[in-house]
């Protein structure tokens, strides 16, 4: 089995130590590079596409001097298309990142002091996602993601009235087949790090690699519409919402699947009904 190529970013020493102790217990990664800091890391995986061993892996602090976690993903969006993003775990001593983490679709996000467990439930997660492939897709994702709307920045302005092209199918890849999936055919679209689980109205679950934000740009509103940071619904599956005893409401789907609202998404939906909740 094909050894993965991992680098470790930490400025902190023992940060660095421990996670290459608790890499050096697992055969099936290759540690090419321990940095500490943001301009060696780069320097690393740049040496790596260069020479066609691309990192795949990356274990990144988010709290850095000079240039943070995120900096050194966008340097590597800007490296596009001659170094290939690699899966990220974050590691920071910093809860306040999380949420930025999560909105960066991180494979893990691992909070100092972490244990052996939660590294290794971590590592075997990134392991999987690194060995389903699809790696062509994930800088056009990613920059959708660090321009924060969906869309790449060109300075320029999209024309009045342009129309954006919905997607009536989506292509999802396995092992063995590509199957075109007809929109219609989908109940709800869950978020799993950089990839989505489509949930379709036969209760068949498929793993698909993109954002959750650049699918949400690209589905017909009228249809489908998102109701929390991690959840996507098509409306006609929606039967009814429910409110708990904190005054959130879960929207209960027709199979019996409850998904739940985020508040900060409920304007959206009280818009898309056009009646109040």
């Amino acid at each position: 089995m094909q050894t993965i190529r991992a680098v470790i970013v930490d400025d902190e020493k023992p940060g660095r130590e421990r996670l290459r102790r608790l890499l050096a217990r697992d055969t099936r990664v290759q540690l090419v590079g321990c940095c500490a800091g943001s301009a060696e890391a780069l320097d690393t995986i740049r040496a790596g596409a260069r020479d066609g061993a691309p990192v795949q892996l990356m274990f990144l602090d988010v709290q850095m001097p000079e240039v943070d976690g995120f900096g050194v993903l966008s340097a590597l969006v800007r490296d596009s298309p001659n170094v290939v993003m690699p899966e990220v775990i974050f590691v920071t001593a910093h809860d306040e990142y999380a949420l930025r983490a999560f909105d960066a679709q991180a494979i893990a996000y691992l909070l100092k002091p972490f244990s052996d467990e939660r590294f290794q439930a971590a590592l075997d997660r990134a392991l999987r996602h690194v060995r389903a492939g699809h790696a062509d897709s994930v800088m056009s994702q990613m920059q959708a993601l660090l321009d924060g709307s969906g869309q790449k920045r060109t300075g320029t302005p999209p024309a009045a009235g342009a129309a954006r092209r919905m997607l009536d199918r989506i292509v999802v890849r396995n092992s063995d087949r590509v199957r075109l999936l007809p929109v219609e055919q989908i109940s709800w679209i869950e978020a799993d790090g950089m990839y989505v689980k489509l949930h379709t109205r036969d209760g068949a679950t498929h793993l698909h690699r993109a954002l959750l934000g650049s699918l949400d740009s690209s589905l017909d509103p009228r249809r489908f519409i998102r109701i929390h940071r991690s959840a996507i619904v098509n409306i006609d599956v929606i039967a009814e919402l429910r409110q708990d005893d904190h005054g959130a409401y879960v929207a209960v789907l027709r199979d019996g699947t409850e998904v739940r609202v985020g508040r900060r998404f409920l304007i959206r939906l009280q818009t898309r009904l056009g009646q109040q909740i």
